[in-house]
């Protein structure tokens, strides 16, 4: 398998235009565990994949954002740290022997009579019989905590990529949603102290984690809005203004876990279907484009659902439908992988 820190060419043949290959027969863009699935489904069916991704690593938003969270809603495993799907996936998708393009990002498409063209932002392209985009939110901005500027680094993060620089401090958690309950379960165990700070008496988050949160004993403070980091060089002190009155926490850490705002980029340049931010799919998983297809977050359609579990199911759909657009005498259902050759 090609080596997955650095990009590489798609052809060891020196007589073979490096930025381009022609027998690649699916081209993934996107390589967090949709894309990384469907690099695998495409090895099953025959298929010759190239994945390509603008971050360094594999594992996409759960490397980016959350390895060390532990996932619950991924068929088989009743819990599974990040890290952890994301190895299985890599392990499991190197068996289609993918070409992996990191640190890339597709700016450009460009359709033929039978391929499509994809320009990568160091200049390079791509050609593939399809394209299955699984790109997730696209580009991802944290949401700012307006009292924060200048703290980032300084005691103030957006994502916990790792728990060890919380250990034996006061944390405190910003934010009413999924990200920030995960945080404050996460911590609890291994911080001094975690509170939880909301603007609103209503969280956003899953109804279980809540309670489990509150089950620890975790102080939540709601109806508060942060007003103020303190502190030298490192945060000391966050003030919060509740129900009229400043109060002031103690703490050495802070998480705006706030959301993110998403940016799909060039990809709304290429003329494809966008609604609400999403690609917009049929049931086969196809874009507007011809041999453009989407499976994952990034999709939308009635009655979408956004969990990891689903987007296995779409990078299945999909691959089996864009491997009839690659070889019209392929049928859409292969069989099951468990039946073996």
């Amino acid at each position: 398998m090609t080596d997955a820190t650095a990009p590489a060419p798609l052809s060891d043949d020196p007589s073979v235009d490096p930025s381009v290959d022609p027998s690649v027969d699916l081209l993934v863009v996107g390589a967090g565990p949709t894309g990384l699935f469907a690099t695998y489904y495409a090895g099953f069916r025959g298929l010759r994949v190239a994945v390509v991704d603008s971050l360094p690593e594999l594992g996409g938003q759960v490397t980016a954002m959350y390895p060390e969270k532990q996932i619950l809603d991924v068929a088989g495993f009743p819990s599974v740290k990040g890290r952890d799907l994301v190895a299985g996936l890599v392990e499991q998708a190197a068996t289609a022997d993918p070409t992996y393009l990191l640190g890339r990002t597709a700016v450009g498409l460009d359709q033929g009579e039978d391929d499509v063209t994809l320009t990568l932002d160091d200049g390079s392209r791509v050609t593939a019989k399809a394209v299955l985009i699984t790109a997730g939110i696209g580009k991802f901005t944290p949401r700012p905590l307006p009292a924060g500027e200048g703290w980032l680094g300084r005691g103030l993060e957006f994502f916990v990529p790792s728990f060890e620089p919380y250990v034996g401090k006061d944390v405190v958690v910003v934010g009413g949603g999924d990200s920030a309950f995960d945080w404050a379960l996460h911590l609890h165990p291994l911080a001094r102290s975690v509170t939880l700070v909301h603007r609103r008496e209503a969280f956003r988050a899953h109804e279980r984690t809540v309670a489990a949160v509150r089950d620890l004993g975790v102080d939540i403070v709601t109806n508060a809005e942060v007003t103020a980091l303190r502190g030298n060089d490192q945060v000391e002190e966050v003030d919060l203004a509740v129900a009229g009155e400043t109060v002031t926490l103690k703490a050495q850490a802070v998480v705006a876990a706030l959301g993110f705002v998403a940016d799909l980029g060039p990809l709304q340049q290429w003329g494809i279907e966008v609604a609400k931010r999403h690609v917009v799919v049929d049931a086969a998983m196809r874009t507007s484009l011809p041999r453009v297809f989407a499976a994952g977050d990034i999709t939308e359609y009635p009655g979408k659902v956004r969990l990891i579990a689903v987007g296995f199911g779409e990078a299945a759909t999909a691959v089996n439908n864009a491997a009839v657009v690659i070889d019209p005498t392929a049928h859409v259902f292969p069989g099951h992988s468990s039946e073996g050759s």
